[in-house]
């Protein structure tokens, strides 16, 4: 088990900046019951008194007339806030304890910690915020039986390489300053990107990627199921789907334009949004599936706010495993995910349909309408490859290309150009009239 050191390194925490559980002041103001109010309704945080917005240390002048003064703005919010006020040098840390008695507020309201910012809390939020104050957010728990051998540096490595953290101070202070790790243990949230077999200990934690044939689900290409945390879920899912989604070519005065038949940043923020809202209490599995003419990605959960509101809101399941994430180039600005899938279907012609229930549905259409690419002899085998396709094409503008001019422009080797050459000669698409020097290509559009 990992020792137990001061959670407050002022380096790491500048680093971090901002989030879910940090909040920067530069002194103490009149907002201060709102952020106290804000993070005892959400998971708890900590705000820096001395800290400026863009994380400059400008320092306070702390004396014990400043600290009774803000436990009596906590003791005064309705009901009292449990706050733990810590000197590091001259700034103070704030520590707000996550409420047990939800909804809290204070004189100008009701307010609730989403991301870097505290939102004012409307009827209905408040409401179902006191409905559902009993309920644990799964990725905030203990994994109780967790095993440190189970722990995977690598993943950890690789993480910090992505949200630019720098690894220079032990592991157990960073772990406690992105509140993976307390001192009662790993959170589940630890668990999920860390774990080298997230599945020993969360039941859910796998993803289920199949490739049909049709559209009726009953031939199956192909099927893979892992457990490769967070991180390499995502990564595995969109590589899995980018493998088999066709690119459409176009090849104009030598240069190559691609045209996917989905539009690979819609089906990317999909893939993310279902592992990361995914609701793990129910222990299931997220499905992506690839059929004929759509994607389909499901997300078991239902929405945390009336439909009436989605695309204009965002609200977190598992606010820990969103926090992790929005370090990383996974996430972008919070709330902006459905504008950005719709945004890239109507750009790649691709219609995105969206259903509810205790799921939630995203499905892509295809943009295709007709697979066969322009300017293909009207009599060619029907299994050609999209690279020889492209050749053909490119034979076409200039029938006395290289191979070299060829590899250069499909971007594959000239090894490959040229066994695919061999296989067009082949099945009588393409003929080689005259010497390799001074000679020419021919499409012979002959029956096969």
């Amino acid at each position: 088990m990992l020792q137990k050191k001061n959670k407050y390194n002022l380096q790491s925490i500048l680093e971090l900046g901002e989030g879910q559980f940090i909040e920067f002041k530069e002194s103490l103001d009149n907002t201060i019951s709102k952020e106290i109010v804000a993070f005892a309704n959400a998971s708890g945080g900590v705000i820096y008194l001395g800290i400026t917005d863009s994380a400059i240390i400008k320092g306070i002048e702390i004396s014990n007339k400043l600290k009774s003064q803000i436990q009596d703005i906590a003791r005064n919010c309705d009901p009292s806030i449990n706050i733990l006020l810590t000197q590091i040098e001259n700034i103070l840390a704030i520590e707000v304890i996550e409420g047990l008695n939800k909804p809290y507020s204070c004189s100008s309201g009701f307010y609730m910690r989403m991301g870097a910012n505290s939102q004012k809390m409307q009827r209905d939020e408040i409401l179902k915020l006191a409905i559902k104050s009993g309920k644990i957010r799964y990725d905030e728990q203990i994994c109780s039986n967790f095993d440190w051998k189970d722990f995977d540096d690598e993943k950890f490595e690789y993480y910090l390489k992505l949200a630019r953290i720098s690894n220079n101070m032990p592991k157990e202070d960073i772990l406690k300053n992105l509140r993976i790790l307390t001192d009662d243990g790993i959170t589940n949230a630890g668990v999920l990107y860390f774990s080298k077999q997230p599945y020993k200990y969360v039941i859910s934690s796998k993803i289920r990627c199949i490739h049909f044939n049709d559209d009726k689900r009953v031939d199956i290409l192909d099927k893979k199921e892992v457990d490769k945390g967070i991180i390499g879920n995502i990564e595995f899912a969109v590589a899995y789907l980018k493998e088999r989604i066709p690119v459409r070519f176009e090849i104009k005065d030598l240069k190559r334009d691609e045209f996917p038949e989905y539009p690979i940043e819609a089906y990317r923020e999909a893939i993310v949004n279902a592992i990361i809202h995914f609701d793990y209490f129910l222990g299931d599995t997220i499905a992506i599936e690839k059929l004929k003419s759509s994607i389909i990605i499901n997300n078991k959960g239902e929405l945390l706010f009336p439909k009436s509101e989605f695309g204009k809101k965002s609200e977190s399941r598992n606010r820990l495993l969103v926090d992790l994430l929005a370090r990383t180039d996974f996430m972008e600005k919070a709330g902006t995910g459905i504008k950005r899938v719709s945004d890239a279907c109507i750009g790649n012609g691709n219609k995105c349909n969206f259903e509810f229930s205790d799921s939630f549905w995203i499905t892509f259409e295809t943009n295709v309408t007709d697979k066969v690419p322009d300017k293909v002899p009207d009599k060619v085998p029907d299994n050609l490859t999209e690279n020889q396709k492209l050749i053909i094409q490119l034979i076409q503008q200039n029938n006395s290309i290289s191979l070299s001019e060829i590899a250069e422009i499909i971007k594959i080797s000239k090894r490959k150009v040229l066994d695919n050459v061999n296989k067009l000669k082949d099945c009588g698409v393409v003929m080689r009239v005259g010497p390799n020097k001074g000679g020419h290509w021919k499409i012979t559009n002959k029956p096969i």
